[in-house]
């Protein structure tokens, strides 16, 4: 695992968790410049999708004592704040429940916190792993599941989330193998995160993509009590995809205190 820092080291801190098979800079690289002005930034890559390490990605509990440790030894044990996209609201939720470092705000970027076990779920990793592997092998998604998209979720959108996962084609992550893609997402559906997770002195703040579903919003209700829900006619991580500055504005109210 690895740790990139932005900014002054005398600001806020916000620590940057990728989504599920993304490259830390395809998928904040657009908004970090942003948030300097406000932020020291610590942007977090996971076990095997570092280029600069030949690592592979084990489970999620690996990952999140990694986080812990760092913390611990370059943050004194705290952070201001911590957004997960996707993926990295699971790792918000960890990190909460084991309490072992402080966070005053875990902000969940629409995150799915889905949940689940068994062979439906290994063999469903199975295929996404392969799909994946290859798309990010070659730097770029198969153009009729792209076609697929654009029809449900719009062109504009399809070609920034796409951004975030894949970058503008010219860094290929064919170093990332099968096996880390298969781990991640299996991991992150078996390892179960408590019901009204809640710790003294911190936060959770939800973005809800209303568009993703009723459900997402039910699960959030459930794994944080009394989160603060913040509603948006969107589909999932459009905020961060489609409007940057939008997103790093509510980064800092989220920090200044403006939504309490």
């Amino acid at each position: 695992m690895k740790f990139y820092e932005f900014g002054e080291k005398e600001k806020p801190v916000i620590m940057l968790l990728p989504g599920t098979c993304c490259h830390w800079r395809n998928n904040f690289g657009h908004v970090i410049s942003k948030l300097t002005d406000y932020f020291h930034v610590v942007c977090v890559s996971y076990d095997g999708f570092d280029e600069n390490e030949k690592t592979e990605f084990i489970d999620m509990i690996t990952e999140t004592r990694k986080i812990e440790s760092y913390i611990k030894r370059n943050l004194h044990g705290r952070v201001e704040a911590i957004y997960g996209c996707s993926l990295g609201g699971s790792f918000i939720g960890l990190l909460m429940q084991r309490n072992r470092i402080h966070l005053d705000h875990g902000i969940i970027g629409s995150s799915d916190l889905d949940q689940g076990s068994g062979f439906l779920s290994k063999l469903t990793a199975k295929i996404l792993a392969l799909l994946f592997h290859h798309a990010l092998k070659k730097g770029r998604l198969n153009p009729r599941i792209v076609h697929i998209f654009e029809k449900r979720a719009g062109k504009e959108y399809t070609r920034q989330f796409l951004r975030m996962m894949f970058g503008n084609g010219a860094r290929k992550l064919n170093f990332v193998t099968r096996k880390s893609i298969e781990r991640q997402y299996y991991s992150d559906l078996e390892t179960k995160l408590e019901e009204e997770i809640e710790v003294e002195g911190s936060k959770v703040h939800c973005i809800y993509a209303n568009k993703m579903g009723e459900e997402y919003k039910k699960r959030y209700l459930k794994h944080f009590k009394d989160p603060d829900i913040i509603e948006y006619d969107m589909l999932h991580e459009e905020l961060l995809a489609c409007r940057p500055k939008e997103w790093v504005q509510l980064m800092e109210q989220i920090v200044g205190g403006e939504r309490v």
